[in-house]
């Protein structure tokens, strides 16, 4: 019998691997354990890149552009995930946590059919091979965050091991980056989840407690305005 039966259980973060093309999941990965800090990067992407050259003022960039914004901003992602297998001892693992590990780094990795493919190709004379295409990934945190990312970092800090110098424990350093857009074609299926994504920021800022200008130390329009 469940002792807390009222306690919820909690939402796992997870990469969701899609068909593009359908939009159906084809492997859904789940963190064992969601990572206790999110380092997140947002830099905007704007017009006026020029920026001030540093000279008194005497900036290089188009004075007409400065407030504007060439697209979404460009968001990264970093945080740490731990694998241990000893933690699932209900679980059988005969090869310790090779498959969880094998399944991440397959995110960075074509197939062995893709690369067969593109040697066929090759060997019948192409001049030119497209670079392979993967699928379409998606990191969810909570309902409230998912989105479609591209893996840029991982790195695997393995600490412990079975008899059989199986891995039984790990630590990875993940990095991704936000596809937005910018990056992806128009009506490819991630951009659509970016959408869906940017919006939610939107409904989430709207609903954000205002303050007034007296918080601020500001007495009246005219300091803000510039006309008093």
């Amino acid at each position: 019998m469940t002792r807390y039966p009222d306690i919820p259980k909690p939402i796992r973060s997870g990469i969701v691997v899609v068909s593009p093309d359908t939009g159906t999941p084809q492997r859904i990965i789940v963190l064992q354990f969601n990572p206790d800090t999110l380092e997140r990067s947002i830099a905007p992407q704007s017009a006026g890149d020029g920026g001030d050259a540093g000279g008194g003022g005497t900036g290089s960039g188009d004075r007409n552009e400065a407030l504007r914004l060439k697209g979404p901003a460009q968001e990264s992602w970093k945080f740490t995930a731990e694998i241990d297998a000893t933690d699932q001892l209900e679980i059988a693992a005969p090869d310790g946590i090779h498959p969880q590990l094998a399944t991440l780094e397959m995110l960075v990795q074509p197939t062995t059919a893709q690369l067969r493919a593109a040697s066929k190709l090759t060997q019948k004379g192409s001049i030119e091979i497209s670079p392979i295409e993967m699928p379409l990934t998606l990191f969810t945190w909570g309902s409230k965050r998912v989105m479609p990312v591209r893996l840029t970092e991982l790195s695997v800090n393995e600490s412990a091991f079975d008899v059989d110098l199986n891995p039984i424990r790990a630590s990875l350093s993940i990095g991704m980056k936000i596809l937005t857009v910018s990056d992806l074609p128009a009506g490819h299926r991630g951009a659509d989840l970016y959408m869906a994504h940017l919006a939610q920021k939107e409904r989430l800022a709207a609903g954000a407690r205002g303050a007034g200008l007296g918080a601020l130390g500001l007495g009246g329009v005219g300091l803000v305005t510039g006309r008093g």
